[in-house]
């Protein structure tokens, strides 16, 4: 690959790193492994590159990062368990007592973590994609590769469940 080739995807595709990793640890629910699949999935990116047409780079590392994933995912099934994710925030670990905010939003943070990581993985890559990472119907449906209507009907699905599981009540419009 030409050096102007390397260069342009370090501009291109690699701003997009910390995003493809938080997709990766959503859906493979470990950090070494999740970093194990963005590493391939930037390879895989690289050696492919000129298949890129210029269209939306972050969109486009995703898909790899999820087929990666799903990938990994295969390989890699029974032969450990997986680690929850957990969102620790560094001054909750301090030596001082936490206040009784600070403690109930923790734990309502990792009731969520812990809903979401349940979910199917079909749910909890769109739930992650559109909440999480903020992309649009459209982009996540070129992410997942299904229809954007599918994309509506999963996401309304698994915010469904979230709600069933965190005990909020979800009124159905009609």
């Amino acid at each position: 690959m030409a050096q102007r080739e390397v260069e342009r995807f370090e501009r291109v595709v690699l701003p997009h790193l910390d995003d493809a990793y938080t997709l990766a640890r959503y859906l493979l629910r470990d950090e070494h492994d999740a970093q194990d699949a963005v590493q391939d999935a930037v390879l895989r990116a690289l050696r492919y590159f000129e298949t890129y047409r210029d269209g939306d780079a972050r969109a486009w590392l995703l898909a790899i990062v999820r087929n990666c994933c799903l990938t990994w995912h295969r390989r890699q099934r029974g032969d450990r368990a997986t680690v929850p994710l957990l969102d620790i925030d560094v001054a909750d670990i301090g030596g001082g007592r936490e206040t009784d905010a600070r403690a109930i939003a923790r734990s309502e943070r990792e009731a969520l973590q812990r809903a979401v990581a349940a979910l199917p993985v079909e749910f909890r890559e769109v739930i992650v994609l559109r909440e999480v990472q903020e992309l649009s119907y459209k982009e996540i449906s070129a992410v997942v590769g299904v229809p954007i209507g599918t994309v509506m009907s999963r996401l309304a699905r698994g915010r469904k469940r979230l709600a069933a599981a965190l005990g909020v009540g979800v009124q159905e419009a009609g």
